[in-house]
């Protein structure tokens, strides 16, 4: 922790800011869950909410990174495209699997990144594994052996197919996971915001793509169903990281980090209040396993590095 952070006190704005974003972050699923039962198929909502976040984004990284831009180097390029790839395969697996699960499983899983992160750096970087990160794993797999035990009781949400939707959640966890790590070398040549512009618009290039080859249609939806996916893009994407980011100036990344490990909790509660959504006991208990195991694995290795 800096200095500045240890000795000055932290405005009341920097926790109004937490507040508003595990709030933002929360209703990412559920703004989703609605463009989805608008009848907006999956793979548009992850093109529409990149696509989006990238327009918005344009005017200001022109105006003020336009420079930076024009010095990319085809390796910077490359990283970021093969990144951007990434991200629109985590958007797509993770928000296909809202079809298909309760609202709690779908976030749990796929807040489960840091641990693929651990694991994906050890495979292709030779890096350590810590033993926060082995213990952290561990806790994980017991956790989803208890989110897949059979659920019981008239009221209990397990969704259409729990089974394919945990896979798509996990392949949007391991996917979100190797767009971090490639992006970590063009992040640290880059600054953030014309980064996460040249990612998004690489991603949303992706999805249009694979729209356009699947002929799925673009417009004549409800006109409900395109506020849902606006809110997606305003929200979640671009309020809830500022905020994050704002924080960061006075707080230390590491509890930034373990706070926004909240968004399953709050996402769980804003489903049972929208959709009557109820994943049943075991599903809780798994998922707070899953969570703590990822907590642990996070702060772990947070501390070694």
């Amino acid at each position: 922790m800096s200095t500045t952070q240890s000795s000055n006190p932290i405005p009341l704005s920097v926790f109004i800011a937490l507040g508003c974003g595990i709030l933002a972050i929360s209703l990412a699923s559920i703004f989703i869950r609605l463009a989805q039962d608008s009848g907006v198929p999956s793979l548009l909502i992850a093109g529409a909410r990149l696509a989006i976040a990238t327009l918005l984004l344009t005017p200001f990284v022109l105006r003020r990174h336009g420079e930076r831009l024009r010095q990319l180097t085809r390796a910077e390029m490359g990283l970021a495209a093969l990144s951007g790839v990434f991200l629109a395969l985590h958007f797509a697996t993770w928000i296909s699997s809202l079809e298909y699960t309760s609202v709690l499983i779908s976030v749990v899983l796929v807040t489960t990144s840091p641990i693929w992160a651990a694991l994906l750096e050890r495979l292709f970087l030779g890096a350590r594994l810590q033993r926060a990160v082995l213990i952290g794993l561990a806790i994980v797999i017991v956790g989803g052996v208890v989110v897949a035990l059979p659920a019981g009781g008239e009221n209990v949400t397990v969704g259409s197919n729990p089974l394919l939707g945990g896979v798509l959640s996990l392949l949007g966890a391991v996917t979100v996971a190797a767009y971090l790590i490639i992006g970590r070398k063009v992040r640290a040549e880059m600054p953030l915001l014309p980064y996460i512009w040249l990612v998004y618009g690489c991603a949303a290039l992706t999805l249009i793509v694979i729209l356009l080859l699947l002929r799925v249609p673009l417009v004549g939806y409800v006109p409900e169903s395109y506020l849902w996916m606006l809110a997606l893009a305003l929200l979640p994407q671009l309020v809830g990281h500022t905020s994050f980011n704002y924080a960061l100036r006075y707080l230390p990344a590491t509890l930034v980090g373990v706070i926004s490990q909240m968004e399953p909790i709050g996402s769980a509660i804003m489903a049972f209040i929208i959709f009557q959504e109820f994943p049943g006991i075991l599903a809780i208990g798994g998922g707070a396993l899953i969570l703590a195991g990822v907590l642990i694995a996070t702060l772990g290795q947070t501390q070694k590095s």
